[in-house]
């Protein structure tokens, strides 16, 4: 009897033990689940990359905010001597992606409005850079091929709290640089005294499908109010 005691004994402290880390398990268990909910743009993948990174900062000293595109994929962006650039992104599976540039042209004006002041040849006006940006850029994806150019119009610009713009719809040179991409609308937002967007948007179709993707990251980067 003595040793069927000890054998009960043994087995009720086991159970006691069991009981009641099954029982701090129950309680601790969704306090982690709320814990995690509760943390804004928990995900769970790695966080941003370094070249994400680096992009923030460049569009943080032009004043331009950019907020991740859903859906979209970073890419390695082109840089060579034809083609620089600071962030790409690419839809998955939708032959569709896009190049990012952002300048600031902070320092660029100060010494535009010094040169004001002084005798001697003065420099070109940097709210007017983006004019001749775009021209070259569409030049260089496009050839001699004609395009279709247009101004932005006044409501767009000020959804993105831009001064003045251009667009540019190309039929693309068959170009390793631009992965064999057909057709590209490339823009350029500007913001006086302050800095310059370009975004060339790539697709093999410019029907509506890809509009419709243009569209899906068309508030991806504005200026800062």
């Amino acid at each position: 009897m003595v040793i069927v005691r000890i054998i009960a004994a043994i087995f009720l402290k086991q159970f006691k033990q069991i009981l009641l880390t099954s029982m701090l398990l129950l309680l601790i268990v969704p306090v982690i689940a709320q814990n995690k909910k509760q943390v804004p743009g928990a995900v769970a993948h790695h966080g941003p990359s370094k070249k994400l990174k680096e992009f923030f900062q460049l569009v943080r000293q032009a004043n331009v905010k950019f907020e991740y595109p859903n859906g979209f994929r970073e890419i390695v962006a082109p840089d060579n001597e034809d083609f620089s650039f600071d962030y790409a992104l690419e839809l998955p599976g939708k032959d569709f992606e896009i190049w990012f540039k952002v300048s600031s042209q902070k320092e660029e004006w100060f010494n535009y409005t010094r040169t004001q002041t002084t005798k001697g040849p003065g420099m070109e006006n940097p709210d007017s850079v983006y004019l001749d940006i775009g021209k070259a850029m569409a030049s260089t994806l496009a050839g001699d091929q004609a395009y279709f150019e247009r101004s932005i119009p006044g409501d767009v610009l000020t959804r993105y709290h831009a001064d003045a713009g251009k667009s540019y719809l190309l039929t693309l040179l068959d170009l390793p640089d631009t992965r064999h991409y057909k057709y590209a609308l490339l823009i350029t937002l500007q913001r006086n005294h302050t800095g310059t967007i370009l975004a060339i948007c790539f697709g093999n179709d410019k029907g509506p499908e890809f509009f419709k993707n243009i569209n899906k990251a068309s508030h991806c980067l504005k200026f800062k109010s």
